[in-house]
């Protein structure tokens, strides 16, 4: 009976060992989870902008679509273009009703020389769709913050001369506005084009 006993009693010890040591490693691994979770920045946010016709837009003003965001300036040499055809080819690469459910944004980080009636004639070079948003100086440096992106002046040779050092990636949010995917500079037309397809429902 005392044999019996201790057996039990070894028992229920192993097993009350293998709990714990099972409860720390999902503690341990939620713990990380959550650490992961907190470590990555939040990107987007609430914005309040003009866009290529003059009109006052915010972020409420495209909710419930999907948005292709993209930021540069008018006077871009290379990476802005390039960006921008990549967009309109990997859009057209999609069938209608997604087409549809995407609108193409390019927010400027000139605004003092990218007015609206200059984004609207840059933009539609690019083709139809293509949203050109731009504003004052301080709500330009908002979003940007938000979306964490990099610009900066670069002067030029001549006095009041100068071009605009920036992070050059696209940024795909969902309809409720927040972050879903990026897409580096340099990203091809397929790529980018699978790459929405598998985000689209």
């Amino acid at each position: 009976m005392a044999r019996s006993s201790r057996a039990l009693v070894a028992l229920v010890a192993v097993i009350v060992v293998v709990f714990i040591a099972v409860g720390a490693r999902m503690v341990a691994f939620d713990g990380a989870n959550r650490q992961q979770q907190y470590a990555m920045p939040a990107i987007g946010g609430a914005f309040s902008l003009v866009d290529h016709d003059g009109k006052a837009v915010t972020d409420a003003t495209y909710q419930g679509q999907y948005r292709l965001m993209f930021f540069g300036y008018t006077f871009c040499p290379d990476v802005c273009p390039t960006a921008l055809s990549t967009v309109t080819t990997a859009l057209d690469k999609l069938s209608a009703s997604q087409r549809r459910m995407i609108v193409p944004i390019f927010i400027t980080v000139d605004p003092s020389r990218d007015t609206p009636p200059v984004m609207k004639d840059y933009v539609a070079s690019f083709g139809p769709g293509i949203v050109g948003l731009t504003g004052s100086e301080d709500q330009v440096a908002a979003i940007a913050k938000a979306f964490k992106v990099y610009a900066a002046k670069v002067k030029g040779e001549k006095q009041g001369e100068y071009s605009m050092d920036h992070s050059a990636i696209l940024y795909l949010m969902g309809p409720d506005g927040r972050f879903i995917a990026h897409y580096p500079h340099g990203t091809s037309a397929d790529d980018l084009a699978a790459g929405l397809k598998k985000q689209l429902p």
